[in-house]
């Protein structure tokens, strides 16, 4: 692992491969989603422990309904058991958010996400991001929707609008951009994830599959990230 000056501040992490994982082992899909899912509690555990400061995961897109409704009822299954073991991860000092629309959950997961988000919001380690039913050009529209109906009753003028302005629009508002980018499964594509917010990230893509992300393979991730010159359009 680097030297903690060296580590990124933002890490976007999209966890694919489950489907894989489980097929190759010959189980059904949802048994790789929850091999998955211990995964994902593992490594954010280990990114708090090193002092990572912003992990955003893409735990279910806006695409990722129209997979069989078996697998769809799984993840939610999954979600389910997350929002309900939350309170043991208090002492962990994880702030947790979910980003996305979250209005087209049934009511209980709607409230427990409320509760889950306003239990840690003191928190300061680790925050963590859950990016359900996210797409990232959804939130770039959603953004422009909003700064264009301030801009027609005049609270502000178009040609003042900032990047910042635009910032404080998505779902990460106060939050700094993405610095990493981790794919694994062998897949090099973003898939319409942190679009905005990963515009000078760098990209790192892995043929693990998610279920086998371990400690270690973040740390070869980690020491990658740690070598590269980052230039941010300059010299």
């Amino acid at each position: 692992m680097p030297e903690q000056h060296l580590l990124p501040r933002h890490i976007g992490l999209i966890m694919d491969g489950n489907g894989r994982w489980a097929k190759k082992r010959g189980l059904p899909r949802k048994a790789g989603h929850k091999a998955g899912a211990k995964t994902f509690k593992k490594i954010v555990r280990y990114c708090n422990q090193i002092g990572v400061p912003y992990l955003t995961v893409y735990a279910f897109s806006t695409e990722n309904w129209s997979r069989p409704q078996e697998e769809v009822d799984g993840i939610i299954r999954l979600l389910r058991d997350f929002l309900a073991d939350a309170s043991n991860y208090r002492d962990e000092n994880i702030r947790t958010r979910f980003v996305g629309d979250i209005s087209v959950f049934d009511s209980d997961i709607q409230r427990k996400i409320a509760e889950c988000e306003e239990v840690s919001a003191s928190h300061t380690g680790l925050t963590l991001n859950i990016a359900i039913n996210y797409g990232g050009r959804d939130e770039i529209l959603c953004a422009a929707r909003r700064l264009a109906a301030e801009a027609a009753v005049g609270k502000r003028l178009p040609e003042t609008i900032t990047a910042e302005d635009f910032s404080e629009q998505l779902y990460t508002a106060g939050e700094p951009d993405v610095d990493l980018i981790i794919r694994p499964s062998g897949e090099q594509r973003l898939s319409n994830f942190l679009l905005w917010q990963a515009a000078y990230a760098e990209y790192i893509f892995l043929d693990t599959l998610w279920p086998d992300f371990d400690e270690a393979c973040m740390d070869r991730v980690l020491e990658e990230y740690a070598s590269r010159n980052r230039r941010f359009g300059g010299v």
